[in-house]
Order: structure tokens, then C-alpha cells, then sequence
């Protein structure tokens, strides 16, 4: 299952899934996080004005996160200045829910993406065949911070 979203699936029956992304529960171990979900209580009580992101396979130690990583990128805009600081309080302001928001509108900031290792040719070529060709390429240069229901 995904702990981030909903272990039920995206279902309207159950709109805001676990609630993960604005609640304070934690699950997981760093030493595990390639392999299951984590969030520790860093994702609510550190303060932070940008985020980073590394794609890592499945299974890797965390001494090989770095080495074994294949996309790095980071923001650079201060952008969680604006939401207290932090992902749970931006989520808290804009909440993770099935079928709050349409395309292409109500969709949550978006914030230009710095890549460290990769780039958006490659971060677009990871997404599945069926939605690749659906998905701008613009958005791989861009953190998008809400879902919604297509």
C-alpha cells in the first residue's frame, strides 16, 4: 500500500485517504526507505525554505543512496517561506484529497526544479508509457504540491 496517500486506493468514498501528508503520524525507517514508505518527525518540526528529492532503485543501503541514485534536483525560490516553512504545513493549506481540484486549474504552486544529477528529458522518460505522452514535458522542470482527480 502507500501510507503517504491512502492504504484504501484513491477513492472517493474515502476522499482524504490517511491523511498523511497533513497529519503528524509517522511510520517507516531511514535504513528502510528505499523499500517502504517513511516519514519521520523532521517532515513536521524542521523548518526548511526549499526541498530536494533523489530517485534511488528499491532495496539500496543507505550508504549507496548517493552512488546508486539515477535523478538528484532540488528548489532553489524559497517557496516554503510561504507555507510556515515545511510540506506539512503546506499540505495542511493544501490538502491531498481525491477529486478536490480540476486540470488545469486548482492545482496547488508549482515551483521550478534545479537538477543535480539528470534532467527533465530523464525525469519525463520515467513516467509510464500511457501518461508520458498526456503529461507536458514542461511539468519534469517543476515540483507540482496537489493532487487532484482527473
Amino acid at each position: 500500500g502507500d501510507r503517504w496517500s491512502s492504504q484504501q486506493g484513491g477513492s472517493p468514498n474515502v476522499p482524504e485517504g490517511d491523511g498523511s501528508w497533513s497529519n503528524t503520524v509517522t511510520f517507516g525507517t531511514a535504513e528502510a526507505a528505499t523499500s517502504d514508505d517513511f516519514k519521520n518527525p523532521g517532515y513536521y518540526e524542521i523548518t526548511a525554505e526549499d526541498v530536494a528529492v533523489w530517485h534511488v532503485p528499491n532495496d539500496e543501503r543507505v550508504d549507496q543512496w548517493k552512488v546508486k541514485s539515477f535523478l538528484r534536483y532540488h528548489t532553489e525560490t524559497k517557496f516554503l517561506n510561504s507555507y510556515s516553512g515545511n510540506l506539512y504545513n503546506l499540505f495542511k493549506l493544501l490538502p491531498v484529497k481525491f477529486g478536490i481540484g480540476t486540470c488545469p486549474a486548482n492545482h496547488g504552486p508549482s515551483v521550478p526544479l534545479v537538477y543535480d544529477l539528470g534532467d527533465a528529458t530523464s525525469n519525463h522518460n520515467l513516467y509510464g508509457p500511457n501518461i508520458r505522452g498526456e503529461v507536458e514535458h514542461i511539468l519534469s522542470l517543476y515540483f507540482h504540491f496537489n493532487f487532484y482527480s482527473v
